[in-house]
């Protein structure tokens, strides 16, 4: 058969592992494939021809990604552009002109993915979306077609390397929040603005689409609650650590009794679980699904060839399905796309977990009381307590609290009217916590 022609927009560090990916191992993906794949015309906005050339053989390039999208010659567009638009624009221009895509794009998916698939399913072509989640690991197919016999319960994921390794420097040397930032950017984990690393946006990107895939809803990033790391100080690193804790960045999909939690926040795990022994930039998701119990995928979730490794993988999969009926191909969301749920996104006020509080409190007799007593009076109960030593000549001590399971909306209560009491200091830290128990 006649070697399948991509189309290739973006010859950045994914884009160029890609090429070295299909060139490398030609042979190897044309034996999985059936035929052979190659990359006919590729685009990028500015790019080293020479450098390029060293990667693998491209057809034709140049900087007109919407030339690439309308080539006749085309058969599947993989886009790895990055952002909100033009790629959207790209996308659907792809699927009008009947061409497959493949995208490593987890913020057009996010938020624009009802729409693509929609314009997909009309069309008849396949969007493939494995590399917009956790890079290299293959968390989507496990989720579509691995665990496709299970209720899923819950899942929970390390699915941004700058956070973690943040997180992970901090606990390990007792660096501060800042210092260990600067040195994720000089390293090139995080970038120049690196708000959607740190601030969780690009986490809860991720966790929308595993959300959907999980539960059969349709894809709602803006109801996905996110919290960033910036406040965590290396106290509470060291903190959670005397308590038998370790403090993760976590995406979490959890099915609760009257809705689904989509959630991105710090989280205190306690350290035997695997998931809380995932350090550095490296990415795991721990899915469990009520036949198969609790899952653990781990791998690299970002950089040139394990991310190019799941573009090809997807690649490899269009071309298969290439003659199959649309109908009988594995759903965009698993679920087939009349059969998604209107099951709602729960508030965050509506989410029940448990915490772990520090405040700064005035050190004399009855403050612990007061501050016991409102926690009582919300419902909230305590499980462990611990007071610090006053640092010399300082009038206020640190207050370490855990707490059990309680809603939001009750703590969110409790916390403004501690923080109005004379005798308490600035805010208080929250660290949300969850035992992640098969």
């Amino acid at each position: 058969m006649e070697p399948v022609n991509i189309g290739l927009l973006g010859l950045g560090t994914v884009g160029g592992g890609t090429v070295t990916v299909l060139t490398r191992n030609a042979a190897e993906i044309a034996r999985r494939a059936g035929r052979g794949i190659r990359i006919a015309h590729a685009a990028a906005r500015s790019y080293d021809a020479e450098a390029i050339a060293g990667l693998g053989e491209i057809g034709r390039i140049g900087d007109d990604a919407f030339a690439v999208v309308d080539d006749p010659d085309v058969d599947i567009v993989v886009e790895l552009i990055g952002g909100y638009s033009p790629a959207k624009e790209l996308v659907l221009q792809a699927i009008a002109n009947g061409k497959h895509v493949v995208t490593a794009n987890k913020a057009l998916i996010a938020l624009h993915g009802n729409e693509i698939f929609a314009a997909a399913q009309e069309k008849g072509v396949t969007v493939a979306f494995e590399a917009a989640v956790a890079g290299g690991i293959p968390i989507i197919k496990a989720l579509r077609e691995g665990l496709a016999a299970n209720h899923i319960e819950w899942i929970a994921g390390i699915i941004n390397g700058t956070g973690n390794f943040i997180l992970t420097e901090m606990r390990d040397k007792g660096r501060d929040f800042a210092d260990v930032l600067a040195e994720a950017q000089g390293l090139g984990y995080a970038e120049a603005d690196p708000t959607f690393d740190v601030e969780g946006i690009d986490a809860a990107h991720k966790l929308t689409i595993l959300g959907s895939l999980a539960f059969g809803i349709p894809l709602q990033f803006d109801k996905t609650f996110t919290e960033g790391i910036g406040r965590i100080e290396a106290q509470d690193v060291a903190y959670a650590g005397e308590l038998g804790y370790r403090i993760k960045h976590l995406g979490i999909a959890r099915r609760a009794a009257n809705g689904i939690e989509l959630r991105v926040h710090p989280t205190l795990i306690p350290h035997r679980r695997l998931i809380a022994n995932v350090d550095g930039v490296m990415n795991a998701v721990l899915v469990k699904g009520d036949a198969v119990g609790p899952t653990l995928y781990y791998g690299a979730g970002a950089g040139a060839l394990p991310t190019a490794s799941a573009v090809v993988a997807d690649v490899v999969d269009v071309v298969r399905v290439l003659t199959t009926d649309p109908t009988n191909r594995v759903p965009h969301l698993a679920f087939q796309p009349t059969e998604l749920a209107d099951t709602p996104v729960l508030a965050m006020d509506d989410v029940e977990t448990a915490y772990y509080l520090r405040l700064t409190a005035l050190d004399r007799p009855g403050v612990m009381a007061g501050i016991a007593g409102i926690l009582g009076e919300e419902g909230i109960s305590i499980e462990a307590i611990q007071q610090k030593e006053p640092a010399p000549g300082e009038t206020h001590v640190p207050l370490i609290m855990l707490t059990h399971r309680v809603r939001e909306s009750g703590m969110n209560r409790a916390l403004a009217r501690i923080e109005a009491l004379d005798a308490v200091q600035g805010e208080t830290v929250r660290i949300r916590m969850e035992t992640l128990a098969g």
